[in-house]
């Protein structure tokens, strides 16, 4: 299968590290021009200066901020094909006792797995329904469809409200030609949040979660990106409202 987006303008957030870097660079290969957003300003103009890409330094979070990357991508390119949410993940924290959970640290990972999604998604399907086509694609996570390795309950909560919302968009969006899904990858060793907790499983967490994992290997950045390529082209039109496992079998 040969997936060709020439044509077609995508919007990438997360694209200041691992995950969201390696969609990014995957769907400028598959031909579609590329325009990437992050929280890491300086991170993000360095990857993106490097590979020529136009930057968004924005929190997704923020509403206005949201709508104005969306608004700004359509004003250069006169549309917007493919919205990529891999923005995200714990923002530092670790796992504790529910006790110690603050309520900002609870609202934080709401904010920055789902909020901006909802914002994004919002702002992304008038000029997507107006083409009459579109495609979003969500980064979950495995933590969405079970209890989170990390022991993060914001966490684990905030993606499988991703999930739900994946599929509401879908219903909602599909009768304009827009298709919502998402991914949920498996341990990704693809920033320093997830270093930091394979560093902390040691040598014997290490061996265990490889063995847990039917193709006894750890996932790449790149194997979630082939994922998202596929449901962000033409050939996945008549798949929306799906959540898949990118987990090397472990689910």
């Amino acid at each position: 299968m040969h997936i060709d987006l020439t044509g077609r303008v995508a919007l990438v957030t997360g694209a200041a590290q691992g995950i969201g870097q390696a969609i990014a660079l995957g769907l400028q290969a598959a031909g579609a021009t590329v325009a990437v957003a992050d929280l890491d300003g300086e991170g993000l103009a360095a990857f993106a200066a490097e590979h020529g890409f136009a930057a968004h330094a924005i929190d997704v979070s923020d509403r206005a901020a949201a709508h104005g990357a969306v608004a700004d991508v359509v004003a250069s390119h006169g549309r917007l094909d493919i919205l990529v949410n891999a923005a995200g993940g714990v923002r530092g924290q670790v796992g504790r006792p529910i006790a110690e959970v603050s309520e900002d640290d609870w609202r934080v990972l709401f904010q920055a797995n789902v909020d901006g999604v909802f914002w994004l998604a919002q702002a992304a399907s008038g000029p997507m329904a107006k083409a009459g086509h579109g495609r979003i694609v969500n980064i979950a996570s495995g933590a969405g469809l079970r209890p989170s390795l990390t022991g993060i309950q914001a966490y684990t909560a905030a993606k499988h409200a991703l999930v739900g919302l994946t599929k509401q968009l879908s219903q909602d969006l599909g009768p304009s030609g827009i298709t919502c899904n998402a991914v949920a990858p498996g341990f990704v060793r693809s920033n320093p949040a997830t270093e930091r907790q394979w560093r902390a499983y040691g040598p014997d967490g290490q061996k265990r979660l490889v063995e847990s994992i039917h193709v006894r290997r750890l996932g790449t950045a790149e194997d979630i990106a082939h994922a998202v390529l596929f449901l962000a082209s033409d050939q996945a039109s008549w798949i929306s409202g799906q959540i898949l496992s990118v987990d090397g079998g472990r689910s």
